[in-house]
């Protein structure tokens, strides 16, 4: 069974990696500040592609078949950078 994509969650968590980011980018933080920063970013950064991740497992696309369009589950071509 499909996992639900969580969007608020998604929307939140890329709006907190971007303040991080921000934040990071203006060396306003003291080296703890940067590492717990960093630590978080990571962790949104998980979130956020599981979140991906899942509503890429949600896409359908058309394709004709028999003189229709019908949808099929997308397929992703498999990675071979392992």
């Amino acid at each position: 069974m499909a996992q639900k994509i969580d969007n608020k969650n998604f929307e939140s968590s890329l709006s907190e990696l971007e303040n991080i980011v921000n934040k990071m980018e203006n060396g306003d933080l003291t080296l703890e500040e940067s590492l717990q920063a960093f630590e978080q970013g990571i962790k949104l950064t998980k979130d956020c592609q599981k979140a991906l991740k899942t509503a890429e497992q949600k896409v359908n696309r058309l394709v004709p078949k028999d003189e229709k369009f019908v949808l099929e589950p997308f397929t992703a071509p498999s990675e071979s950078n392992s």
